[in-house]
């Protein structure tokens, strides 16, 4: 059944219906049966030189309420709603839909 995985095209899920054997056992005999290769170097190029620096000291962070809106909804009902930050349309439609 090994063999019959290293051939081209095969599935070794379909080898292991065929003979009625679970895939995991048949990939397990796998492992056991080929012969471990040695790991072999990552395609895509050769190895270049990397540097690990300190990270940057961060912007001034701004308070939210300069850069975001705030919206109040008082509605009939006395319900209530107050939202501070970007919000998406649809979403806000969605909120005073169902608080009509």
């Amino acid at each position: 059944m090994v063999a019959e995985t290293l051939e081209a095209g095969s599935s070794v899920s379909i080898v292991a219906r065929r003979h009625d054997v679970n895939t995991n056992q048949l990939f397990k005999w796998r492992r056991e049966l080929l012969p471990k290769e040695p790991r072999a170097e990552t395609e895509g190029g050769p190895m270049v030189p990397v540097e690990i620096v300190p990270e940057p000291e961060p912007l001034p962070r701004r308070r939210r309420m300069e850069r975001a809106g705030f919206i109040e909804i008082e509605f009939g009902c006395g319900a209530r709603v107050c939202i501070r930050g970007e919000v998406a349309p649809r979403t806000l439609r969605q909120i005073v839909e169902l608080l009509r």
